[in-house]
């Protein structure tokens, strides 16, 4: 099947996708019914609108009734207007269905480990978590996914020198590009520190009080 890929501006330049925004790769809504069932229903008929499109989103129900969908087009290791069009249909079912549209609520999670030998570490993280190796980039495999696809990414950072006085692992907190200076307000607001703002909107990195980091990621102002 040929796939037209989108860009996250391409993306969000669009007026019938406000419920979705881009977190990596992909795309994610977030719906909530008026009640457990409700929720459950509509998971049923965005399964039924899927296997009409052929292109089917990961799915997850949680309590008291918050729908939340993931689009991506895997064999396009992206985005395409396949995920564009069966977001608008499922945005279509929710506001029929009276679900109420959470936009900002999606993100995700990746941990970044700093090594200086990446093909040194990686077995032991994919052997401990139970994780399965990417696919290779110029010859060396830098990143683990789950299986599943339920646990965060892994992703390993080359380090020229070993670096001991900052923590080797740290988390990249990929948020919609509309909550990412508010994320890192907060942050701040709640004792932290900004070390590096220098690629922002890209990603700012931030650590607590006693040096461990993290960076609030967005799609915006990426190079590729």
């Amino acid at each position: 099947m040929n796939y037209t890929s989108v860009s996250p501006a391409e993306f969000h330049a669009r007026t019938d996708v406000s419920d979705w925004r881009v977190i990596t790769n992909r795309i994610e809504a977030t719906f909530a019914a008026p009640s457990f069932a409700q929720g459950a229903a509509f998971i049923v008929q965005v399964a039924q609108a899927a296997d009409a499109a052929v292109h089917h989103p990961d799915l997850e129900l949680r309590y008291p009734g918050r729908v939340h969908i993931v689009l991506t087009t895997h064999a396009a290791h992206g985005l395409t207007t396949a995920d564009v069009d069966l977001a608008i249909i499922i945005s279509g079912l929710a506001a029929a269905g009276g679900l109420r549209s959470e936009p900002l609520a999606g993100s995700s999670i990746e941990i970044g480990i700093d090594t200086v030998d990446v093909n040194a570490i990686r077995p032991f993280w994919k052997a401990v978590l139970g994780y399965a190796d990417d696919a290779p980039y110029h010859g060396t495999v830098w990143s683990l996914h789950d299986p599943v696809r339920v646990g965060p990414p892994v992703w390993f950072q080359q380090m020229d020198v070993a670096r001991p006085q900052r923590n080797h692992i740290h988390l990249d907190v990929v948020v919609p590009h509309d909550v990412a200076e508010e994320r890192v307000g907060a942050a701040i607001a709640a004792g932290g520190h900004l070390l590096s703002d220098g690629r922002a909107r890209a990603f700012w990195v931030l650590a607590d009080p006693e040096g461990n980091e993290a960076c609030v990621c967005t799609w915006q102002d990426r190079a590729d």
